[in-house]
């Protein structure tokens, strides 16, 4: 698959991304619109593939499903995000969706259709384990089984046909409407295989280099990656290695597992991976190192690596986000350019250069990997084809170190990260790195000069000036400032002040009703000062009257 090997994904959880409320309203608001904003810092990124996690009609959190054929109100609807998608496709960026097929949510048609007509319901078949003699943790009169234990998320019967079909139905929709280049499969080895083998099938034969992989957090995976099923899996063994070889002062750690993925007798060798150093569903990968000076060196790592690098919004500029034993929405902050909290601009400019080298280098899209000097504390590997030889060098400790290699090359080496340095080589190399940094050197004849400031074109091409909700300019958003708004159902407010929610900082509006008990209420500011669309025309939720 050829654009694969070229390719820098981005990953956005799109409800987090876009500040959606928690539950869903049903409002229709056209939040995912502010992609178009993003396109010039994508392309500046180098990235040429997005990964948007849930987008389709759910009930909180986008893996709780409720209907496969609609977007999500709280981000658009599927009219705009048609032309979202024609817009990224244009500006020459491909679309990946989160297929969530293991499960759906409490509100799913088939599943009501259950709790309404009990053992009659002709969906009976369409979940596993239903169960008409006990009643289930949330209080219907039957049981269910719920993924992993979440009972708010009811696992799917992937032997019933009709399920399939329906499943199958939807992806082929979305290739036909929106045209979608790929799908990340969400709980892939909780999925049944001979489903895959299905999906595999009937994706190939609408798009020949459509894109499957799965979530796979553990085990080997060509179960899950082969010629029958998908193409690729996320590599979390990767991912534990790129944050923990640097918390440990230990590159024997990463070392170690590229040598046993994609060394010379690697079980990965045949595979490429979806490499990644943060995600929705762990720690900010600026929260998991100990020395967050090292955070160039670990993208490093991941951009040179065997298999596609992915960013996960907001951490190329060095944001954080933990999880917590009862909340991990830290994970999935709504942020917006130019407001980035504490914003690291020397991280975001090095993956710059880093997206830019690999677009460049051919022996980092398709070379083979080997190590050739491993220490606790600095590194040297080398990833090769027939026409390039390419040697990452790279220091963690606190100090300059020599780190010294066999090129097994005659010539110029030429570090392409550090201003196109160039170093004679013949045949053994040290070199001085300096502490906690990298090199890229580069075999060539010396004429080989990457401009960092030259060949990123960041014009969008054809995205729409007032977007898909084609909001009038007298209804542009407006910031909330103190005094009295009237709701859109006619009721009226005075916004007393701000607040900040302890649990996710999210910014809050604290307002209080005019009339009646007068009670006061709070409600998230991007909502509060959202359009919405009533019986077909665009609306603020609040109207300013003082």
């Amino acid at each position: 698959m050829n654009w694969l090997n070229d390719t820098v994904f981005y990953n956005i959880y799109p409800l987090g991304f876009c500040g959606a409320p928690k539950q869903n309203d049903g409002q229709l608001t056209y939040r995912l619109d502010k992609i178009y904003d993003w396109i010039p810092h994508f392309k500046a990124l180098g990235v040429n593939a997005i990964v948007f996690n849930p987008v389709f009609e759910s009930s909180r959190h986008g893996y709780d499903t409720i209907d496969y054929y609609k977007i999500d109100c709280r981000l658009g609807d599927n009219e705009s995000f048609k032309k979202i998608c024609d817009a990224l496709h244009q500006n020459g960026i491909r679309v990946l969706l989160d297929g969530v097929f293991n499960h759906v949510g409490r509100d799913f048609f088939a599943f009501k259709d259950i709790q309404q007509n009990g053992m009659s319901s002709i969906y009976c078949n369409w979940f596993h384990n239903i169960r008409f003699d006990q009643r289930s943790p949330k209080g219907d009169n039957f049981s269910y089984e719920g993924w992993a234990g979440h009972y708010d998320l009811v696992k799917l019967n992937l032997q019933n046909d009709v399920v399939t079909s329906h499943l199958l139905d939807a992806v082929k929709f979305w290739i036909d409407e929106f045209q979608i280049d790929g799908l990340r499969l969400d709980a892939a080895d909780c999925v049944d295989l001979e489903f895959f083998k299905k999906l595999r099938s009937t994706c190939k034969n609408k798009k020949s280099d459509f894109w499957l992989y799965g979530e796979i957090t553990s085990g080997e995976y060509t179960r899950w990656a082969n010629d029958t099923t998908l193409d690729s899996v996320t590599n979390y063994e990767a991912y534990k290695a790129l944050y923990s070889c640097h918390n440990d002062r230990n590159y024997f750690e990463f070392a170690h597992s590229m040598e046993r993925e994609f060394g010379n007798y690697g079980i990965y060798k045949h595979l490429y991976l979806y490499n990644f150093v943060d995600n929705h569903d762990v720690n900010r990968i600026a929260s998991s190192l100990n020395d967050k000076s090292l955070l160039k060196n670990v993208h490093t790592l991941m951009f040179t690596m065997p298999g596609a690098p992915s960013i996960y919004y907001g951490s190329e500029f060095g944001i954080e986000g933990k999880r917590t034993p009862r909340c991990d929405y830290d994970l999935r902050p709504c942020i917006n350019l130019g407001e980035i909290p504490n914003p690291n601009y020397g991280l975001l400019e090095h993956i710059k250069k880093l997206s830019k080298i690999r677009h460049t280098l051919s022996a980092l899209k398709n070379g083979s990997y080997k190590n050739e000097n491993i220490q606790l504390e600095h590194l040297c590997y080398s990833m090769k084809n027939g026409e390039q030889s390419v040697f990452v060098l790279l220091n963690q400790s606190n100090e300059t170190r020599n780190i010294g290699f066999n090129s097994e090359y005659n010539g110029i080496l030429t570090d392409v990260l550090n201003g196109n340095t160039q170093y004679h080589c013949n045949g053994y190399m040290a070199i001085d790195v300096p502490a906690k940094s990298s090199m890229i050197l580069v075999s060539n004849d010396g004429s080989l000069n990457i401009d960092f400031n030259e060949g990123i074109n960041c014009e969008v091409i054809s995205a729409p000036v007032n977007t898909a909700k084609n909001i009038p300019d007298e209804l542009a958003p407006q910031e909330v400032t103190l005094g009295r708004y009237r709701h859109f159902k006619g009721n009226e407010y005075e916004v007393l002040g701000f607040a900040k929610d302890s649990e996710t900082e999210q910014k809050m509006v604290i307002y209080q009703a005019m009339y009646g008990e007068q009670e006061l209420w709070v409600r998230p500011y991007d909502m509060f000062k959202e359009i919405i669309e009533r019986d077909g025309k665009k609306i603020r939720r609040f109207e300013k009257l003082s």
